[in-house]
């Protein structure tokens, strides 16, 4: 029975994205445990994997606290349970992991998956971190079996930089999505008077919408300055999501006189809903992977309105699927957003196939053979 560990550095993100990696492989007859902060403490992963284990990683790339202490932890739990694979997301934990087990004797370190969900390096960052978190990969690649990226412009730089040979290196379109779920059909619009009464909105309004966490590379002040410079009172913008820039938001909503068109929305489990619900979906981030609200929305048949950002033009990939628009402007946001608000409703985008997660899953399952041989 092949033993496979997922190490992520919080808890949410097995929560939001790889329970269901969990429950296929245990179907296949794997034993699948997690690594993460906080795993033992979220009811979903202890239901889902067959063991969780912590270590205090640090969401914070610069925060290497303890890192000894950690990577001791780490080479004692995969010596002790005796992985054939370990497969790290997300930037710490994938660097402390991969370094930590680097250092075991070959014939007992396990093959080492890193799914990149957007390196920290990348076109218009900072020259002095792009060098810095380049250098950091490269070292981490080195103890790399397989490397899956999730956009072009990491796909690019993996080779460019050769971080793994190119027959070690897998582009996949992120980590997959359940389009029957996603799908205008399997959603219920009975709810749509409610949310327009939540809201307040009357049948002339149009709403938009904005998935994400309040964090700065998210820009959500972009959307906020867009919707300002529309001119328009029937236009709304509702924000889901929480973070530590929420109450700075609200007000920059109050300073622009557009407090009442702004709906800060909190954590919400109708997405789906809200997204039918709205002309398009907005996403003005800095920087991303490869979007995963975005492509929520195209399956939904719903245009989406995105800085021109790796991650972001993956998705939008012609008219039909929304607008790319340069980072940080807001006229020209503001520009999309009354060209979608005129544009006629009855034509709709339409998803890749490829997303579906059952393709991705069983693109892993390849994978894994391949290392297992």
């Amino acid at each position: 029975m092949p033993k496979l560990l997922i190490v992520t550095t919080v808890a949410a993100t097995l929560r939001a994205f790889l329970l269901p990696y969990a429950r296929h492989f245990r179907d296949l007859g794997w034993r699948v445990d997690a690594l993460s902060r906080d795993a033992e403490s979220c009811a979903e992963c202890r239901e889902t994997f067959d063991a969780c284990h912590e270590v205090p990683f640090s969401r914070k790339p610069w925060a290497l606290r303890g890192v000894r202490r950690m990577n001791g932890a780490i080479r004692n739990l995969v010596l002790r349970e005796g992985y054939d694979i370990v497969h790290v997301h997300t930037p710490v934990a994938s660097f402390v992991t991969r370094t930590a087990l680097g250092r075991l004797p070959a014939e007992r370190r396990p093959k080492i998956v890193y799914t990149a969900h957007g390196f920290h390096f990348h076109s218009g960052g900072s020259p002095l971190k792009n060098r810095l978190y380049l250098e950091l990969e490269r070292r981490a690649a080195r103890r790399t079996d397989h490397l899956i990226v999730i956009n072009e412009e990491d796909r690019r730089a993996a080779l460019e930089h050769a971080l793994v040979p190119p027959e070690r290196l897998t582009c996949l379109p992120g980590i997959g999505l359940d389009l029957a779920r996603w799908s205008r059909k399997s959603v219920s619009m009975a709810g749509v008077c409610g949310l327009y009464e939540e809201l307040g909105l009357g049948r002339e309004d149009e709403l938009f919408l904005m998935v994400a966490e309040f964090n700065p590379g998210k820009r959500h002040r972009d959307a906020l300055n867009a919707l300002a410079k529309t001119g328009r009172r029937d236009f709304h913008l509702a924000l889901a999501g929480r973070g530590p820039l929420e109450d700075e938001m609200k007000a920059l909503a109050e300073r622009l006189g557009i407090s009442r068109q702004v709906h800060f929305l909190g954590q919400r489990s109708d997405i789906p809903l809200l997204m039918l619900t709205s002309r398009a979906t907005i996403l003005p981030s800095e920087r991303e992977g490869l979007n995963r609200s975005l492509m929520e929305s195209i399956a939904l048949g719903i245009p989406v309105l995105g800085a021109d950002v790796r991650g972001i033009r993956d998705l939008v990939t012609d008219p039909s699927r929304g607008t790319l628009y340069p980072v940080g402007n807001s006229a020209a946001l503001a520009a999309a957003m009354l060209v979608a608000a005129a544009a006629p409703s009855e034509f709709h985008p339409l998803p890749d196939s490829r997303w579906d997660l059952g393709n991705l899953l069983k693109e892993h399952e390849r994978i894994y053979s391949e290392l297992l041989g």
